[in-house]
């Protein structure tokens, strides 16, 4: 029995035209951007996961679990990491999107250390 394949691309355009899927695909959008930060840190610094972990004192696996999304870090352990990658830690708030046809100012506040 042969298999068929459907590109990943093609799937996502229906499985995005669930309400539901797209609910949830939404709410994992900061974890995504936070594991991409952790990537792209480790990438410009370039060093390594294990390099990473050794300039934290940690190790290889936290390192991995950090990027991978699967814990949530705490402000302490994001300051080690910036300071393993040679980078500087930003943490803003933004406003939350609104439907059309709402006010709201666009301020945008900031904390960087």
């Amino acid at each position: 029995m042969k298999r068929k394949f459907i590109p990943v691309e093609e799937a996502a355009k229906e499985w995005m035209k669930d309400p539901e899927f797209r609910a949830a695909y939404d709410a994992l959008e900061d974890e995504f951007a936070l594991a991409s930060a952790f990537i792209r840190a480790r990438g410009l610094a370039d060093m390594t996961q294990e390099q990473v972990a050794a300039a934290m004192g940690t190790t290889q696996a936290v390192i991995a679990r950090l990027e991978g999304g699967r814990i949530k870090p705490t402000t302490r352990t994001l300051e080690r990491f910036a300071k393993a990658t040679h980078t500087r830690l930003r943490i803003s708030f933004e406003p939350e999107a609104t439907k059309p046809g709402t006010r709201r100012e666009s301020k945008r506040v900031s904390a960087s250390s």
